[in-house]
């Protein structure tokens, strides 16, 4: 693909990381694809010594001839891409660091190109054969670098796939080919506008909204085609595998024997689901059924469903009950209900007047938690309990006690809400126990760890019903990780100790991403009494060598001690969630 034409590029203010703006300069974005990464071939396979890096530094890049060129934009084109580049360099350019594209695409967070499954070197240890199948973890990477305001929750969605079969690995980097990823590589420029970053002021989103509707009418995309970027998380719901983004309905993908990953399309779930659906499902693994739910900004603001285990979907369950538009973007399940997190976060026009974010933080809205039996076919049944200053994302796990009189919902509670989407480094997450009682109405909750913690797992045959583990990421800030912890949620409140049970840090400039814990003997009938016997698995890159490496930890360890690490060809940039699909449920895809 060709690089970005000069006429197109914005000029606007220039800052560094930890800075404030200064002079401005044209910056000169290219495409990303026109820059390959290769790396010499590598001849040892002995163990690398204790002293030294798992990782041997990698050979400086090589660049790639840029592809021919397309032909130049239609007129109609050329007009409107020359309109966003009036808007991004004197109506809305990226002054805060949050939307400024050199800021947030620095270090890691800056976008790969598309690699082919190439075979690993595992540098320490062995693959043990439980992990035979393909752990898949999905993230923002935009096709063009950005000519104007970018957030890190606007990159197109690509999936960074490790295939292991008998003690080898293969990574495979691809893009999920979603409607917009399409059309925008075959027109050569971006056609459908940043949600998180396009629309932050009045007068940003009157003139971004005006290109937009010209580009429609004109015939440039068609949302009816989906908008949505697939950038978020995964699923595996009823034997097909989803990229999911809750702006869009799923995209089914499969990985092949050679580990090579292909986009199937847009899942409907046969004409049944029309509209999005969460990033965050939840699959009850003795049932077979996973629950899920959207939200929006019109009434309903809320609807709840769920599918069986043969994959179809059952009828929506609108929740009128919730108000307003929140940021609904997880919630729990337990054996008998649906639970959701009436956040502070939401939708909020005044604050897009202003110049913000159109979603933002409502302070003197009081959070609530809402309780619905899971297989309502209405929501007569929902109760809503105010639990003040309780705002969670992220959910980790929910279950009954008490004869079900009480739910139990654990979950990272974020403590700075207002710097949910423009300040993630002053952030700070407490994972804490919820604890309701539906009899009286009583709710009490204890914070069980002072870490800032986020990205919580469980093993996920655990799902619904209580579990005494959970593995949580240290947020440095979120979305990087400096380490992994082990928590013990079993301890009572009035222990009020903290939690950790275990722990992981990767030292200087190391980071990684959320864990995922995969069970060592998922079939064996006995393995329900042994939660934590399995592996936590993750990817960490060194920034202070740009290297990439696939590290599998000792779940029951409490250093959480390398069971083996796999390096890496290349580097794997920061990203969202992750999921291990095991080698026979790949067969099934």
């Amino acid at each position: 693909m060709d690089s970005l034409s000069s006429s197109f590029l914005p000029t606007f203010p220039t800052h560094s990381k930890n800075s404030h703006p200064t002079t401005a300069k044209t910056p000169t974005f290219p495409k990303i694809s026109s820059v390959q990464i290769e790396d010499k071939p590598r001849a040892t396979t002995t163990k690398t010594p204790p002293h030294q890096p798992l990782i041997k530094k990698a050979p400086p890049p090589t660049y790639s001839r840029a592809p021919p060129r397309k032909p130049p934009p239609s007129l109609p084109a050329s007009i409107f891409n020359a309109a966003d580049s009036f808007i991004n360099a004197f109506i809305d350019p990226p002054v805060k660091p949050s939307v400024d594209p050199r800021h947030v695409l620095s270090d890691n967070f800056a976008p790969v190109d598309e690699l082919p499954p190439t075979e690993c070197h595992v540098a320490e240890g062995a693959l043990p054969p439980s992990l035979d199948g393909a752990y898949i973890r999905n993230g923002p990477n935009p096709q063009f670098l950005p000519r104007g305001p970018y957030h890190l929750f606007d990159g197109d969605g690509m999936l960074h796939a490790l295939t292991i079969s008998n003690g080898r690995a293969t990574l495979c980097s691809r893009y999920v080919k979603t409607y917009k990823y399409k059309i925008e590589r075959e027109r050569g420029f971006p056609v459908i506008p940043n949600v998180f970053s396009g629309f932050n002021g009045l007068s940003a989103s009157a003139a971004r909204g005006a290109v937009t509707a010209a580009r429609l009418i004109s015939g440039q995309f068609n949302p009816a085609n989906g908008i949505g970027l697939a950038n978020t998380s995964l699923a595996l719901i009823g034997n097909r595998l989803h990229a999911l983004g809750e702006s869009d309905l799923p995209y089914s993908v499969k990985i092949d024997k050679n580990g090579e990953i292909h986009t199937l399309g847009r899942h409907d779930f046969d004409g049944k689901l029309f509209m999005s659906m969460t990033a965050h499902p939840k699959t009850d693994h003795e049932t077979g059924e996973t629950f899920a739910f959207r939200y929006g900004p019109a009434p309903p603001f809320l609807t709840y469903f769920r599918i069986d285990a043969n994959g179809e979907k059952q009828p929506d369950v609108p929740i009128f009950s919730m108000t307003s538009p929140s940021f609904l973007h997880d919630f729990a399940i337990t054996k008998k209900y649906a639970i959701f997190n009436e956040i502070q976060l939401g939708m909020n026009p005044m604050e897009m007047v202003a110049g913000g974010s159109p979603v933002a933080a409502n302070p003197r809205k009081v959070p609530r938690v809402g309780i619905l039996p899971r297989y309502a076919t209405d929501e007569s049944e929902m109760r809503w309990f105010e639990v003040s200053g309780f705002n969670t994302v992220h959910a980790i796990n929910a279950w009954e006690e008490d004869g079900g009189d009480t739910v139990v919902v654990v979950a990272p509670n974020i403590l700075s809400v207002e710097h949910t989407l423009e300040r993630l480094d002053l952030i700070h997450a407490s994972v804490e126990k919820l604890k309701i009682n539906l009899k009286n109405g009583t709710v009490s909750r204890h914070p069980l760890s002072t870490r800032n913690l986020d990205f919580g797992v469980i093993n996920p045959s655990y799902i619904a019903r209580k579990n005494k583990y959970v593995y949580a990421a240290v947020g440095d800030p979120m979305p990087k990780v400096s380490g992994i912890v082990k928590l013990d949620v079993s301890v009572t409140e009035e222990d009020r100790r903290d939690c950790i049970v275990g722990s992981r840090m990767f030292g200087p400039g190391c980071f990684a991403g959320e864990p995922f814990f995969v069970a060592r003997e998922p079939e064996n009938p006995n393995a329900d009494e042994d939660e934590d016997d399995g592996y936590v698995v993750t990817y960490v890159h060194d920034e202070n060598k740009g290297e990439s490496q696939f590290l599998v930890m000792d779940a029951k360890s409490p250093t959480l001690a390398t069971v083996a690490a796999v390096r890496l060809p290349r580097r794997v940039p920061y990203g969202f969630h992750g999921l291990f699909v095991r080698e026979s449920d790949l067969n099934k895809l």
